[in-house]
C-alpha cells in the first residue's frame, strides 16, 4: 500500500464553482441548466472509493479499509482508515479528534495526546502496543466510519473536485485531481496538488482557459508521474500508467463503465 505524502497544510482549496442559471426563451420562465455530471455525483464517487482502494489497498472493497492500520515503514507511522490517514502526517490526529468531538470518551480519545506528540515523525511513542487493536474496535462505530468519510470530503475529495471544475474538466480530470492529492496532499512542497498543477499549467490550458481536456489531462499526468518519482514510496507509477492513463487514451472522460485497469500487476474491472 502507497500512502499519502506528507502534507503540511491540507485545507480546503479556495477555487469554487456555482451552479449557472440560463434565462429560457419564454418570457417570465427560467430554467436551471443541467449541470454536467461530476465526480460528487453518487455513482461516479463510488466508482472513485473504488478506485483508490485498488491502489492504497489491492481491493475494490474500500468500506472494509475502516479497519485498517499498520506501519509500512515509509516513515509516516501509522497508515490506516479508508484513505491511508497517517499518524506522522496530522490527517489522522485530524480524524482522531473529530471523532471525539462527535463521541466523547470513545476508545482512540486517550491517545490524542501521543497523537500529537508524534505529528510530523515516524514515531510510536504512547501510540504502542494497543493503538492498533483500539483502531479497528473503533472502526465497528459508524459514528467512526462518518468520521472517516467527512474528513476525506473534507481535507481530499472536495478541495479535488471543486478544482477540478473551475478547472473546466470532467470526471476523470476531477479523479486524476482526487487521487493526487490523497497520495501527494496540498502542502507546499515541490510534489504537492498544487505545484503538479502549476507544472501542468505551465504545459497545457485546462478547458476553462480554452484548452484542450485531453491535452491539458496529459500534462497533468506526466507532471503526477514525475513527482511520484521523486520519492522511493511512491516510484511504482501504475496507478497512472496502467489506470488513469489507459481512460485516458480510451478518451472515456466522463469514467463511463465498464472500467478495466491494473494496478501493482493486479487486474480490476468495474462493470
Amino acid at each position: 500500500m502507497h500512502t499519502p505524502h506528507i502534507r503540511t497544510s491540507r485545507r480546503t482549496l479556495l477555487a469554487l464553482i456555482g451552479a449557472s442559471l440560463v434565462a429560457a426563451p419564454v418570457i417570465a420562465t427560467q430554467t436551471a441548466t443541467a449541470a454536467p455530471v461530476g465526480l460528487d455525483d453518487p455513482a461516479k464517487k463510488e466508482i472513485a472509493m473504488k478506485l483508490v482502494s485498488s491502489a492504497e489497498n489491492s481491493s475494490l472493497d474500500w468500506k472494509a479499509q475502516y479497519k485498517y492500520i499498520e506501519d509500512i515503514g515509509d516513515g509516516r507511522g501509522y497508515t490506516a482508515g479508508i484513505i491511508g490517514f497517517c499518524s506522522g502526517t496530522g490527517d489522522m490526529l485530524d480524524l482522531v479528534e473529530l471523532y471525539a468531538r462527535r463521541k466523547p470518551g470513545n476508545v482512540l480519545a486517550k491517545y490524542l495526546p501521543a497523537l500529537r506528540d508524534v505529528d510530523g515523525t515516524d514515531s510510536h511513542d504512547g501510540l504502542d502496543p494497543n493503538f492498533p487493536a483500539d483502531w479497528r474496535r473503533a472502526a465497528q462505530d459508524t459514528v467512526f466510519q462518518q468520521a472517516q468519510n467527512d474528513e476525506r470530503d473534507r481535507v481530499y475529495f472536495n478541495p479535488a473536485v471543486r478544482q477540478g471544475k473551475s478547472d473546466g474538466i470532467g470526471v476523470l480530470g476531477q479523479f486524476a485531481y482526487y487521487d493526487a492529492i490523497v497520495m501527494h496532499g496540498d502542502g507546499g512542497d515541490s510534489t504537492s496538488f498544487g505545484s503538479i498543477r502549476r507544472r501542468a499549467l505551465a504545459k497545457a490550458k485546462p478547458p476553462a482557459q480554452g484548452g484542450d481536456e485531453v491535452t491539458y489531462l496529459n500534462a497533468f499526468l506526466d507532471a503526477r508521474v514525475w513527482a511520484m518519482k521523486q520519492e522511493e514510496a511512491h516510484s511504482d507509477t501504475s496507478r497512472v500508467d496502467t489506470a488513469q492513463r489507459v481512460f485516458l487514451q480510451k478518451r472515456n472522460l466522463n469514467l463511463d463503465t465498464p472500467l478495466d485497469w491494473k494496478v501493482y500487476g493486479d487486474s480490476f474491472h468495474i462493470g
